[in-house]
């Protein structure tokens, strides 16, 4: 397995959603949130950052805290957090990061450093042309979710955004998708702000397509701004991805240039796993088969290859999400296809048919093809989750015990609890060709049988019988059925028919 990436990418007890990646000399970086485990408000941890080799993509370094909420002087008192972030080098060569703070979103918090992943600085609010902060200002949009990108010619663009979901939400404070192009100190807008992608209630037709730079915009019809803008040039168009009113998906918009002239492109990736209708996949699959909610994240190229990264919710909550990465596929024509959710987030062909896999490397964790909204009063306990074993890891301050001498804490394990009667995970794609047996370390008050399938709706390979055992034990199951081995691989899907709920920790394939 030393040859791949599960996801999540980074580590089973890290919640960085909200993922910008950036390639910065022979390293990717990813600049996100940061959620805490079992916390009660989005992004309570202060910034960190992975990075990994370009050539090896197997180990991401966490390269510490990069900046701390009480270093922005609105916050000293850390009653508030950072929210999502991006990150731009400018023309003097250093890296600039730019952010909102949750409450009132009024305006854009901007901070600097000389290197990619070191300590950044505070630096200013982005402001017009009078010194008056953006977001202020009478008239002002709400300031959300910013995005940066500085183009070939070096001028220099920042997205902003926030739109309602629900029609009731029109009419109260001003919510709409803007560009702004910065002067070079990376602070100081140029002009007014300008309206980009249109948000919910502006995809009729009866609003001047000019006021939004010429966009297109009946095409984004359905799929309206929500948040979470995120800007790159690719093959000499511009390309800007956000997260729709659906929540779960994230969209791009095509462009001949950075700051208008958008039309509708198609869906990168949903966390709940849900396609187009008019797809083959869609007809096949059409409900929502993991906890979903909001989504935020980028494109990057690594190597020649495209993977779009995102986040998926875990612990029945949306505020400890965690960051993933796929694959996506451009086409000769310039259209990004929408990606599968796997348990593989970087690698080549099928996972190896041997090994041991956490069970936190789910693509899809559902009970009878049903999911809801990854909050606990729309959940119940009535879904299948993710958690983890102990409390949020800190470690910053594990870093700091073990330089004190003290005894190294286990990190913490992430499993799959509340696995009911008609619960389904399914784990893909497998190299199943010379694989003999499945083992599955379990625990919980259960009796009943855990099947283990070709898929969800797949013929059944084996299956064991389950006893109450509160001790974490190895179910072991013979593979006893042939095998369909698609060129991609194949899928395993843990199904359990009974009564109680059991825990799943891991599998082994020999």
């Amino acid at each position: 397995m030393s040859d791949y990436r599960l996801n999540p990418y980074t580590r089973e007890y890290e919640y960085i959603p909200d993922g910008e990646p950036y390639v910065f000399g022979d390293r990717i970086y990813i600049y996100g949130s940061h959620d805490r485990f079992d916390g009660n408000k989005f992004c309570m941890n202060d910034y960190v950052c992975y990075s990994a080799d370009l050539n090896d993509l197997t180990e991401w370094r966490y390269e510490g805290v990069i900046y701390s909420r009480k270093a922005d002087p609105r916050m000293m008192d850390g009653s508030r957090y950072l929210w999502a972030p991006d990150v731009c080098q400018g023309p003097d060569g250093r890296y600039y990061l730019y952010y909102c703070p949750d409450g009132d979103f009024a305006e854009i918090g901007v901070a600097v450093c000389d290197t990619p992943a070191g300590t950044y600085e505070y630096y200013d609010i982005v402001h017009d042309q009078e010194g008056v902060e953006i977001g202020r200002r009478p008239g002002d949009t709400i300031q959300f979710d910013p995005g940066v990108f500085r183009d070939d010619d070096g001028r220099i663009y920042l997205y902003s955004g926030n739109g309602p979901r629900i029609r009731k939400d029109i009419g109260k404070r001003p919510k709409a998708s803007v560009v702004m192009e910065l002067e070079e100190d990376m602070v100081t807008v140029k002009g007014e702000p300008r309206k980009v992608l249109p948000v919910l209630g502006e995809a009729d037709g009866d609003r001047d397509p000019e006021t939004y730079g010429g966009a297109d915009l009946t095409s984004f019809a359905g799929h309206e701004m929500f948040e979470a803008s995120s800007i790159r040039k690719i093959r000499g168009k511009y390309y800007l991805v956000y997260s729709s009113v659906a929540m779960h998906q994230l969209c791009y918009a095509v462009s001949d240039r950075p700051d208008g002239g958008y039309r509708y492109g198609g869906v990168l990736v949903s966390n709940a796993d849900v396609f187009e209708e008019d797809t083959e996949i869609h007809a096949a699959n059409p409900n929502l088969l993991n906890a979903w909610g909001n989504d935020h994240g980028g494109i990057e190229c690594i190597n020649g290859e495209y993977y779009i990264f995102y986040h998926r919710q875990t612990q029945r909550s949306n505020f400890s999400r965690q960051g993933c990465a796929q694959k996506i596929t451009l086409t000769e024509d310039g259209r990004f296809l929408q990606a599968e959710l796997t348990s593989q987030a970087f690698g080549e062909g099928p996972l190896p048919g041997e090994g041991i896999y956490p069970a936190s490397c789910v693509c899809h964790l559902h009970k009878n093809f049903k999911q809801a909204v990854s909050h606990q009063l729309a959940m119940g306990m009535k879904f299948p989750f993710l958690t983890q074993s102990g409390r949020d890891y800190d470690v910053e301050i594990w870093k700091q015990a073990e330089a004190r001498g003290e005894g190294v804490k286990k990190p913490p394990r992430q499993y799959i609890t509340n696995f009911k009667d008609k619960s389904y995970a399914l784990f893909r794609y497998f190299d199943l060709t010379k694989t003999k047996k499945v083992i599955v370390r379990l625990r919980g008050k259960a009796t009943g049988t855990l099947y283990i399938r070709n898929g969800e709706r797949g013929e059944t390979l084996g299956q064991v019988e389950i006893t109450p055992n509160t001790d974490w034990w190895l179910a072991k199951a013979e593979i006893t059925a042939p095998l369909m081995q698609p060129e991609k691989g194949s899928e395993i899907c843990l199904y359990f028919e009974g009564k109680g709920a059991i825990d799943i920790l891991e599998f082994a394939l020999k």
